[in-house]
């Protein structure tokens, strides 16, 4: 059980890629005074698990709710994920271009940086494999660690860098990219 957790854990970490996201998260809130980015973390938190934790109890209703069967669905769900880790490795960046579009911040980084697609995806394959309490634990934390990240981003760029943060990023997009053929190989066997 502690091993499905941390395994949990850290996937859900790997596809949140708080730490790669560092360079849009500190673009959005590199001239806001502490106080409103400490605001704007915990709101986009907030937004974040409120959809996060929407497809947690609600994922597998809506997937029962159009009749697709759950091995299909990790097909589905490791082929987004594969386009998410090979963009990651490569350095692509389109969404994220797009978020810089918004006026506010909260929604663009609450969704899709946070909680986007790939997050969604895993969320509902680890609530059928792990089943709902280690799925929920794991999420919590994770969004305790991106509000951590959020509301001391300058601090932790100026540690990592852009070079270290697009290493990490990269570093995760390849375990993202195995995670999601893992996640295509269950599909197709089961």
């Amino acid at each position: 059980m502690i091993i499905d957790f941390i395994r949990v854990f850290f996937a859900i970490f790997v596809v949140m890629d708080s730490l790669g996201n560092l360079p849009i998260f500190l673009s959005f809130m590199k001239s806001t005074p502490k106080q409103q980015r400490i605001k704007m973390s915990r709101e986009t938190v907030f937004v974040a698990g409120l959809i996060l934790f929407l497809f947690l109890f609600f994922g597998l209703v809506i997937l029962d709710f159009f009749s697709i069967d759950v091995a299909s669905f990790k097909i589905a769900g490791g082929l987004i994920l594969l386009i998410f880790g090979l963009k990651l490795v490569m350095g692509l960046k389109p969404l994220e271009e797009r978020a810089k579009t918004y006026k506010s911040a909260v929604i663009p980084l609450a969704t899709p940086l946070i909680t986007g697609p790939g997050v969604i995806t895993t969320i509902i394959i680890f609530v059928d494999q792990f089943g709902l309490w280690i799925t929920l634990i794991a999420s919590v934390l994770n969004l305790f660690v991106t509000y951590f990240f959020l509301s001391r981003v300058e601090r932790l760029y100026d540690f990592l860098g852009k070079q270290g943060s697009d290493a990490l990023s990269k570093i995760m997009g390849l375990i993202l990219t195995a995670i999601a053929v893992g996640f295509i190989r269950q599909g197709w066997g089961s």
